[in-house]
Order: C-alpha cells, then sequence, then structure tokens
C-alpha cells in the first residue's frame, strides 16, 4: 500500500501562504504610494490637516481652558 506524501502537501500550504502574504505585501506598498485612492475603506490619515470653516476658531478640547 502507498503511502501518503506529507511533505508535498506541506510544500503547498508553505507556497500558498508565501503568495497570500506577497499579494499583501503589495497591497500595503501601494496604498502607501497611493494615499488618495477612491477605496471607500482606506483608513484616513491622521496626520492629513483637517478643514477649518473660514472665520471661524478651532474649538479647544474639553478641560483645556484658553489663558489669554
Amino acid at each position: 500500500m502507498a503511502r501518503q506524501n506529507y511533505q508535498h502537501g506541506k510544500r503547498q500550504r508553505e507556497l500558498a501562504k508565501k503568495q497570500k502574504q506577497d499579494e499583501k505585501l503589495q497591497r500595503r506598498l501601494e496604498r502607501k504610494n497611493n494615499p488618495l485612492s477612491d477605496d471607500p475603506n482606506a483608513p484616513v490619515d491622521p496626520a492629513e490637516p483637517v478643514e477649518t470653516v473660514e472665520g471661524e476658531e478651532p474649538e479647544l478640547a474639553a478641560g483645556s481652558e484658553d489663558v489669554a
């Protein structure tokens, strides 16, 4: 009776895992190089400046007071 070749199955799983990691890395690099994508699920960059309405001063955080 023939024995099952476990190394072949393991190798196939490793190749599939590596391919998935490579695809994930490519998606990350594309997202990093193209931050203005049309993807609605793309995370918002916290360093991006927040637009304010002209003529209005930004509100202070709760608990902080203006010492002027």
